[in-house]
């Protein structure tokens, strides 16, 4: 297994480099939450190299499929033949399933989205049309012969759907933020909210129609000189187009822009969709990056926070 420390000489048995390829330099390429991603610059090119393995790299006390890297793999083969969604996504250049390694190209230096959370702006930015059209694209293709993923699924499915409605769950979010544990009880603590989210979440585990990107949230998504790209599709799965949707328009609510504008992305999707289940997702998305393990980097106040919370809710049982 490689690491962030692995040296040239180590990287240069791979056997993915070209004839006469010499290794130049190595560093980490961004903060991946799941994977070991590391930008190598040779003498021809640069690259990007990811291994996952049998743990999530920011919570190692977390197991996580380490075939996830072929889920991966499955998705960029399949949507680079489509030349819509082949613009907003690397190329494969290698794949070694022994070494659970995937090489694409460097797409080059940029950002991600996250920088929509610090609520700077108070109007979508035209990126957004964008990745409504990536996703317009994405799920017009058939999901009859995608992989299930459903060990990744299942992952998922632990801390969208249930993890963060445990009462005694072992996550004090006084740690996050102070009153944040005692808020989350009347949510946690609401029968008919939790258990509308169980069969929400049985739902999610069910095969669907589409392929989804799975994780659709601003840490996929980059900016790089003027150009959207969408990465990271390990948690890709064949399921209902309102997930990919829910969890979009969530994160464009937790970045502070008004439902009014959020849901005016909508006339921009162009297929038909279920509103209320959509509204389902979204609502149990942002429920769980409030009160779950899986937290983000907004700077809300408690009062905010608690909005949202009823917001979010009344998204669920609408």
């Amino acid at each position: 297994m490689l690491t962030e420390h692995s040296t040239l000489a180590e990287l240069a048995l791979l056997p993915i480099w070209e004839e006469n390829e010499q290794l130049i330099e190595v560093q980490p390429a961004g903060e991946s939450n799941m994977n070991l991603v590391l930008r190598i610059t040779t003498s021809h090119r640069s690259v990007i190299l990811k291994q996952s393995k049998p743990y999530v790299r920011k919570y190692p006390q977390i197991p996580a499929p380490i075939e996830r890297i072929e889920i991966e793999y499955a998705f960029f083969q399949r949507l680079n033949q489509n030349p819509t969604t082949a613009t907003f996504l690397p190329k494969t250049l290698n794949h070694l399933p022994d070494f659970h390694i995937l090489v694409t190209e460097d797409l080059g230096k940029g950002s991600d989205f996250s920088f929509l959370y610090q609520r700077k702006s108070t109007q979508l930015p035209v990126e957004m049309i964008q990745l409504m059209n990536f996703l317009n694209a994405l799920h017009q293709e058939s999901a009859h012969d995608f992989p299930a993923n459903l060990a990744m699924r299942k992952l998922n499915h632990e801390h969208i759907f249930h993890f963060p409605f445990l009462e005694d769950n072992g996550l004090d979010l006084d740690q996050i933020q102070k009153g944040l544990q005692a808020l989350s009880l009347e949510f946690k603590r609401n029968q008919q909210l939790t258990e509308t989210i169980k069969a929400l979440g049985n739902r999610y585990l069910q095969n669907g129609q589409t392929i989804l990107h799975g994780d659709f949230y601003p840490g996929s998504w980059l900016t790089i000189d003027g150009n959207v790209k969408v990465i990271d599709p390990e948690f890709a799965y064949p399921g209902d187009k309102e997930f990919d949707l829910g969890v979009f328009l969530a994160h464009l609510d937790l970045a502070g822009f008004q439902p009014e504008e959020v849901n005016s992305l909508l006339s921009h999707y162009a297929h038909s969709f279920d509103f209320k289940l959509l509204q389902a997702y979204r609502g149990t998305e942002l429920l769980r990056r409030l009160i779950g393990i899986a937290q983000l980097p907004v700077n809300l106040s408690l009062s905010e926070k608690e909005t949202l919370l009823h917001y979010a809710s009344e998204l669920v049982l609408s």
